[in-house]
């Protein structure tokens, strides 16, 4: 009889520890993919900078009674030149804002990530454990 209790509270012990596991897993891997959608992002940021900055060369290589034109939409409207250098640098201060933003986001979740997985270690080593002690318990 001691030995079915033992075993029912061992087999108990080892659910209980799966279920933790199966969570742990499922927010490491909601971490993961929250990761790879702000490098998605970072990505996206990066491609709208590098635009950004050769539209900056290009202006900084016009005089600035050049004719200037911007496109909204399908059509080309005629832009102050000064309003469109600043509006440039503006979006190139926005942009590199937001890419620091993604970055210490992604460092914040790294972090998270790091403490998840030896959370994971730790919980596969109890359940390893409680494994064995109904192994033996099972055999007992």
């Amino acid at each position: 009889m001691r030995d079915l209790t033992c075993l029912t509270m061992a087999e108990s012990i080892q659910k209980k520890l799966q279920m933790q596991l199966q969570s742990e897993v499922e927010n490491y891997k909601s971490s993961q993919k929250a990761i790879q959608k702000l490098m998605t992002q970072r990505q996206q940021l990066d491609a709208q900078l590098n635009e950004n900055t050769v539209v900056k060369e290009e202006l900084q290589m016009l005089t600035p009674d050049a004719c200037v034109y911007k496109m909204i939409g399908p059509v080309l409207v005629k832009q102050d030149f000064d309003e469109a250098k600043q509006n440039v640098d503006k979006r190139i201060e926005y942009i590199g804002g937001e890419i620091k933003r993604i970055e210490s986001t992604v460092e914040e979740l790294d972090k998270k990530q790091e403490s998840q997985r030896e959370a994971l270690s730790k919980l596969q080593g109890q359940f390893q454990q409680a494994q064995a002690k109904a192994g033996v318990a099972g055999k007992a």
